[in-house]
């Protein structure tokens, strides 16, 4: 145990000493936070960000506009609710130029994208429940909205669907990597302690699995299990298993070996003690590994699969979404729109690959 200790100590230090490392292990912790608190964070804060105002669309970041709210009756919802699901916001928000009080309305011009004047209408008094006379209207249903990354093609606010859209990308990795390390654990452990047989089938699995293309293979099985959120979840974790599997297999071929398995045997310990106790303990450094690589694997593969229009479906902010929803402005004076997720994917992705590296590094007991 003592040892143990000392190479877990080497190993930290190791990893500390790697700035990549550190500095990609604080920007997860710190993507980690925005995801907890995005809807606090997002200035939208309407459920999946959803608030669509199509005269202000496709804006560019910085655009400002007053935006006159008339209030709608929803049910109640408990502040934890809307901390982690939304405001489940019914208001219509109507972007507008100039405004006019009169005694029992309120005269508005809509805003119009060209310049010219928009459409004149008048809002009843009674429409505003918190108001007793018009001039009350101003203060307290007109307000000056500034959205810093611009808008989306529908009128939303960018910068909300990118902070609220970085939950699935995070929870897809999560989630598929920990079915991945379920399935390819137990699976890899069974075939390399037990050999034979068990091996020749479960290896059979593998090949078959490993033989099929990675993103085909999502694919099929999510048109299978229907489209949706928890079913890319599944279907990405259920292809990633496979070099998990591989990996342990391996490393528990090589353990089992050991004089202290053989020792635990002796001592009348049954298989699943060994296994658990004893082989798995010491063959999950290239696990750890493997799992940042899949964790990067896993978001690549679901913003593939959002921009093909299988994966998280509409109105639910997912950046791979977003890329395929504006992909054509590239070429028509807005490339923003696109690369703005694009460059959020790329910097998610790359900090688990360097994660990963440092990681390798650090266990890297030759250097020790």
């Amino acid at each position: 145990m003592k040892n143990t200790t000392s190479l877990t100590k080497i190993a930290l230090r190791k990893f500390k000493k790697n700035f990549w490392g550190v500095f990609s292990l604080c920007f997860l912790a710190l993507c980690v936070l925005v995801a907890i608190f995005a809807y606090a964070l997002a200035p939208d804060n309407s459920e999946n960000a959803n608030q669509m105002h199509l005269s202000i669309h496709s804006k560019n970041p910085g655009f400002s506009v007053q935006m006159l709210t008339i209030p709608a009756k929803v049910e109640e919802q408990n502040s934890l609710s809307v901390f982690f699901f939304g405001k489940k916001n019914a208001d219509t928000e109507i972007p507008i130029s100039t405004y006019t009080l009169k005694d029992a309305f309120i005269e508005i011009t809509e805003y119009s994208p060209d310049g010219t004047d928009g459409l004149q209408k008048n809002y009843a008094l009674s429409l505003f429940p918190d108001a007793t006379s018009a001039a009350e209207i101003p203060n307290k249903y007109i307000s000056g909205k500034k959205f810093l990354l611009g808008t989306d093609k529908y009128g939303r606010d960018l910068l909300s669907r990118m902070l609220i859209g970085i939950r699935i990308s995070l929870a897809i990795g999560f989630v598929a990597v920990f079915i991945s390390l379920v399935i390819g654990i137990t699976l890899g452990a069974i075939a390399g302690y037990f050999g034979g047989k068990v091996d020749a089938a479960i290896m059979w699995l593998i090949n078959v699995t490993w033989s099929i293309p990675t993103l085909l293979l999502v694919i099929a099985i999510t048109l299978a299990l229907g489209k949706g959120f928890w079913q890319v979840f599944i279907a990405v974790g259920l292809t990633m298993w496979v070099e998990v599997a591989r990996v342990v297999r391996g490393q528990v071929m090589g353990v089992k070996q050991m004089q202290y398995v053989t020792a635990a045997r002796a001592l009348g310990f049954n298989d699943f003690r060994i296994i658990v106790k004893h082989i798995l303990p010491n063959s999950m450094a290239p696990v750890i590994i493997i799992s940042a690589a899949n964790f990067a694997g896993a978001i690549l593969i679901e913003s593939g699969l959002s921009f093909l229009g299988i994966g998280a479906q509409p109105p639910m902010p997912s950046w791979g979404g977003i890329i395929k929803d504006h992909y054509a402005y590239i070429i028509l004076g807005k490339p923003y729109l696109a690369l703005i997720p694009g460059l959020a994917i790329m910097s998610l992705v790359t900090a688990f690959m360097l994660i990963g590296n440092a990681l390798r590094d650090a266990m890297d007991v030759r250097n020790a």
